[in-house]
C-alpha cells in the first residue's frame, strides 16, 4: 500500500499535513503528536519582521467551528530561522513554511531569506491585506495573484504553494492566475470572512469586528471549491477546510486534492492529524486501493 504523495517533486510519506496557524511551528504539539508520522508540518505564518497581531479578543466559537482574528502574530523570520527550523529538522517530516506579508517586497524578503534554509516548500498566504492597494487582500484580485506569484517564483529556491482565499466570486479565476504566475501547487481554502455579535455586551465578539471562520461548518464549501479548482488547473492541490476525520479528508481527495491539511481539529484533539492518516490507510485496505494517488479526483 503506497501512501506517498508527490507535490512538485517533494515526496511526502502520506497526504496529511497541518494547516498553518493551528499547529504553531510544531514544538508545542510535539509532546502529543509524533511529528515523524505526518506527511508535512506547515508552520504558522512568518513575516520579514515581528508582527504583534490584532487586539484581543481574537477568538470566538461558532456553531460547527470557530472564528479567529489573530492578525498573523509572529516573531519574524530571524527568530524562526534560529529557533523553529532547527527544531523541525529533528523529525522525519517535510517542512513547509507559511509566508505572510503586507507588500510584495515583504513576501520576497522572507522567500529570499529561506532560499538557503533546509525547508522543503513555501506556502504563500495571499489572504493578507495589500497595504499599498488600500487593504484589499492580494488573493482577491486575479491580476495581483499572478503578479505576486511571478515575483515570488523568481526568488524562490523551493517549490511554491499559493494558498487561495475563498472570499472571491469565482475561485477558479484566482487559481488560474496563480498557475499562470508559475505556482507549483495550490492550497485551499483559507478561512471565510465572518462576524459574530455578542448580544449581551451588544458589541462585536472579536475586537477586529470580522474574523476568519474555520471548522466543520465550512467543509462543504471547501470541498466544492477544491473540486472546481481541480477541474480548472493542472497543478496539484492541497485541500483543507473543516477536516476532522479520515472521511472528511477522503472527500477532498476524491474531489481532486493530492494532499490535505488539518486545522481547527488540532485545537480540540491534538492527535487529529494522526487519526486522519491512520483512517486513510484503513480505507485503502478496505477498498483494495494500492496507491493514494489512484483516488485523487476520481469523482467527476
Amino acid at each position: 500500500m503506497n501512501t506517498t504523495v508527490n507535490l512538485a517533486g517533494v515526496i511526502l510519506k502520506n497526504p496529511v499535513m497541518t494547516a498553518s496557524g493551528t499547529f504553531g511551528s510544531g514544538e508545542e504539539y510535539s509532546e502529543f503528536v509524533d511529528l515523524n508520522r505526518l506527511g508535512a508540518v506547515v508552520t504558522k505564518g512568518v513575516a520579514n519582521v515581528p508582527w504583534p497581531g490584532n487586539p484581543t479578543p481574537r477568538i470566538a466559537e461558532t456553531h460547527g467551528g470557530m472564528m479567529n482574528a489573530i492578525g498573523l502574530q509572529n516573531p519574524g523570520i530571524d527568530v524562526f530561522v534560529k529557533r523553529d527550523i532547527p527544531f523541525l529538522k529533528k523529525y522525519d517530516t517535510k517542512i513547509i513554511v507559511n509566508v505572510c506579508g503586507k507588500s510584495t517586497e515583504d513576501y520576497c524578503e522572507v522567500v529570499e531569506r529561506l532560499a538557503d534554509e533546509p525547508v522543503d516548500m513555501l506556502e504563500i498566504n495571499i489572504s493578507c491585506p495589500n497595504v499599498k492597494e488600500g487593504g484589499i487582500a492580494f488573493g482577491q484580485n486575479p491580476k495581483a495573484v499572478e503578479a505576486i506569484t511571478k515575483e515570488i517564483k523568481k526568488r524562490a529556491r523551493q517549490p511554491v504553494i499559493m494558498k487561495l482565499s475563498p472570499n472571491v466570486t469565482d475561485i477558479t479565476e484566482t487559481a488560474r492566475a496563480a498557475e499562470a504566475g508559475g505556482a507549483d501547487v495550490l492550497s485551499l481554502i483559507n478561512t471565510l470572512t465572518g462576524m459574530k455579535i455578542d448580544i449581551h455586551r451588544q458589541t462585536f465578539a472579536l475586537a477586529n469586528k470580522t474574523g476568519g471562520v474555520s471548522g466543520p461548518a465550512i467543509k462543504p464549501i471547501a470541498v466544492r471549491m477544491v473540486y472546481q479548482v481541480a477541474n480548472a488547473v493542472k497543478v496539484p492541490i492541497i485541500g483543507m477546510g473543516g477536516i476532522t476525520s479520515a472521511e472528511d479528508a477522503l472527500e477532498f481527495i476524491l474531489a481532486g486534492a493530492s494532499a490535505v491539511s488539518v486545522g481547527t481539529a488540532n485545537f480540540y484533539d491534538p492527535a487529529a492529524t494522526i487519526k486522519v492518516a491512520e483512517g486513510i490507510e484503513k480505507y485503502m485496505e478496505q477498498h483494495n486501493v494500492e496507491s493514494i494517488s489512484d483516488l485523487v479526483g476520481i469523482v467527476k
